[in-house]
């Protein structure tokens, strides 16, 4: 058997099964609700920035495909992720719920120490939730995982969360390399020689569109791109290079400005990265034409996001998240605010821009909603249907939106915790007890805090964000006995 197959073959075997399974027809939907079932893609990036894509206003990357699923659906411009690293965030998407609820609110298996201790938390989603994977499932869909799932070790795989197919999910939360051989076991997919590994992801979901075509189906492609190592095709390396140097990127000033202890780059001129977000793209535009050539198009729907912002702050500072604040493993918007995009064929308006706020625990209610598939509201706890949004309605019926974090990043981001309601957002260091406030409405960069001006709304949302803490039993941070400052710098 050819090497780059190895897993392919062990996932037909699952299909196969699956084919035998599924071999009668589906459930039939009920008389009220009769249509054809649509089929579902998700495309998960790992650490792009809300700012790295063309229709988010990028003019150094390239991303005509991204560009075409938002000009062919609706774009969320405050569309957020649950969490500012990835695995709590890749783990609301699966279970519906905020990662403060399951405990699981870490990258597996981060432990940093500072002024606090951070709690314990999950290393892994429990097997009791019952992931959007097993309730499509249920309801007579084919489920194929494809790239980086980080949501625990063996026995917690994809193949035990409800996908019928699981090629290349695993405990790692990146890759060795992203070229064969150099990745070789971390991913667990075979390869050849000088293979890009963005690529060889995106020929495995191509595969498993071909051996559904004529069933439901629910496609989780999640990129292990665009996270470190920073490590791209040597042409389009070479591409990025020149026209940074043509548009005069390295002499703009300053290049990085202070973000806590850290520094925040300014300019996105990273020709390597630039790169890594071509291929991503590249990706998207494969699928999006696979669907056009197999008659799929008009009963798919797809979905685009990332699991947290992008690396602006430490581990290379690839990109920049401008003009949203900091970046990866920080509670400003830049650590939280993500491209999203939906298109849903014959609902969302084409070209479409939507600006209420929107969370990574609302695609579970939402596809059951899109499949005609009775709510679980006692899974999905935090989630919101957003089909009303999608069907042009303004508003969603939702006070707000929160986070916890309380850990250290590695990107420089202390434990904290936030609440968006409405055009405001509160953060609320849990070292000091100090609060920001800030309107994202009139000031996206969060430069101006607003708390000392406006007392009593920063009282009430701090409020807010406190009774929430105690509704989902919030894991808190301690203080750390043995902590000690670093000496400052004469």
């Amino acid at each position: 058997m050819d090497r780059r197959d190895f897993l392919w073959a062990m996932g037909a075997g699952a299909l196969s099964a699956v084919a035998s399974r599924v071999s009668a027809p589906a459930d039939e939907p009920t008389p009220r609700r009769a249509f054809r079932r649509p089929n579902f893609v998700f495309f998960l990036i790992d650490d792009m920035g809300w700012a790295d894509v063309g229709c988010n206003g990028s003019r150094f990357y390239e991303t005509p495909n991204i560009n075409r699923l938002a000009a062919e659906g609706m774009r969320f411009t405050d569309g957020y992720a649950a969490c500012p690293v990835c695995s709590p965030t890749r783990a609301s998407i699966m279970s519906g719920k905020y990662p403060a609820r399951i405990h699981l609110t870490n990258f597996i298996y981060g432990q940093r120490k500072g002024r606090l201790l951070p709690p314990t938390y999950e290393a892994q989603m429990r097997l009791e939730e019952v992931t959007i994977a097993e309730a499509l499932k249920e309801a007579g869909y084919t489920t194929c995982f494809v790239g980086k799932w980080h949501l625990g070790d063996k026995g917690f795989f994809p193949e035990d969360q409800g996908f019928d197919v699981n090629i290349g999910g695993c405990r790692s939360g990146m890759p060795r390399s992203f070229f064969w051989p150099n990745w070789q076991g971390n991913p667990p997919i075979e390869g050849r020689d000088g293979e890009y590994l963005t690529d060889r992801l995106t020929d495995e979901a191509l595969k498993f569109l071909d051996a559904v075509a004529g069933r439901p189906f629910f496609l989780y492609l999640s990129h292990y791109a665009v996270h470190i190592p920073i490590e791209a095709k040597e042409a389009l390396i070479e591409k990025y290079r020149l026209k940074a140097e043509k548009l005069g990127l390295a002499d703009i000033t300053p290049r990085f400005e202070p973000e806590g202890d850290t520094q925040a780059r300014q300019v996105q001129d990273h020709a390597a990265y630039a790169a890594m977000v071509e291929s991503v793209d590249q990706s998207v535009g494969r699928v999006l034409d696979k669907l056009d050539a197999m008659g799929l198009a008009d009963n798919t729907v797809l979905f685009f996001m990332s699991d947290n912002g992008g690396l602006a702050t430490a581990e290379g500072s690839p990109t920049s998240n401008l003009p949203l604040r900091a970046g990866k493993g920080w509670l400003y918007e830049g650590g939280i605010r993500e491209p999203w995009l939906v298109k849903w064929p014959g609902v969302t308006k084409p070209g479409s821009a939507c600006n209420q706020p929107v969370t990574s625990t609302d695609f579970y209610p939402t596809m059951l909603d899109m499949a005609g598939l009775p709510a679980r509201p006692e899974q999905h706890a935090d989630g919101v249907s957003i089909v009303p949004l999608l069907r042009g309605r303004r508003q969603l019926n939702r006070q707000a939106i929160y986070w916890h974090y309380p850990h250290y990043s590695n990107q420089g981001g202390g434990p904290g915790g936030a609440v968006r309601a409405g055009d405001f957002k509160l953060i609320k260091w849990y070292e000091d007890s100090r609060v920001e406030l800030y309107n994202l409405r009139k000031d996206i960069g969060e430069q101006n805090d607003l708390a000392a001006k406006d007392p009593r709304r920063a009282r009430n949302m701090e409020r807010m964000l406190d009774e929430w803490l105690t509704d989902v039993d919030a894991q808190m941070p301690a203080p750390n006995p043995d902590y000690k400052p670093a000496p400052r710098p004469n």
